[in-house]
């Protein structure tokens, strides 16, 4: 998943400073759920885009616990920050297992660092059916964003690399996240969700843009 998008217009930069400083203050977090993951560990793989086949199927179930899966989570959260993301699922770097990374903030700005193997969404009580109409992006379609309506509370369970049980609980920014990255591994897109129009948009978007990062190119 990409980062939080905010449609923004060109003023002038006399205030650019404070403006700098003010945002910094605004990204640090409040509080850490997790642990960081060790940077000399793993290698950053490009980018599956849209048109991918590993991306629309869903992905095997893990059964598996080992050093080799360990090894995969290193390399994918190498790969999220080296394309700048909060979330990546395992057949974004083209490897058809259903484990998914985060580090992502939620709307108290609590950042959550971890990860999760055959995840599974909780369906949710009605009264915890709050839906946000916030913007979405995605690192395999690079550039686009799109307004798309998600609960703001989300439950998945799964396990761990060592195949204990595991819940995550989220809110606002980190219960799209979960959402999403689960979409992932079931094979689907957040623009498999968006209207006709508003899909037919994003690609624009995407067809008009650069990515930043290293992308595998669709034969």
């Amino acid at each position: 998943m990409a980062e939080q998008h905010e449609h923004t217009h060109d003023h002038d930069h006399e205030h650019e400073h404070d403006h700098d400083e003010a945002a910094q203050a605004e990204q640090a977090p409040a509080e850490v759920v997790g642990e960081e993951p060790d940077p000399s560990k793993g290698t950053a793989r490009p980018i599956t885009v849209v048109g991918n086949p590993v991306l629309h199927r869903a992905c095997k179930v893990v059964t598996e616990f080992d050093a080799e899966l360990s090894a995969l989570i290193d390399d994918m959260f190498q790969s999220m920050y080296a394309a700048a993301g909060v979330g990546l699922a395992a057949n974004q770097i083209g490897v058809d297992a259903k484990v998914f990374v985060y580090d992502c903030p939620d709307d108290e700005n609590v950042r959550h660092i971890g990860h999760v193997i055959n995840p599974v969404l909780e369906d949710l009580p009605v009264d915890r059916r709050t839906l946000d109409d916030g913007n979405e992006g995605c690192l395999s379609v690079p550039t686009a964003y799109a307004e798309l309506a998600r609960p703001d509370y989300a439950v998945v369970t799964g396990q761990d690399k060592d195949g204990n049980p595991v819940r995550v609980e989220g809110t606002g920014f980190f219960a799209r996240c979960l959402q999403h990255e689960t979409d992932h591994l079931n094979g689907y897109l957040y623009i498999d969700r968006l209207s006709k129009r508003d899909r037919k948009d994003a690609l624009r978007q995407m067809a008009e843009g650069t990515a930043a990062y290293a992308t595998v190119p669709n034969d």
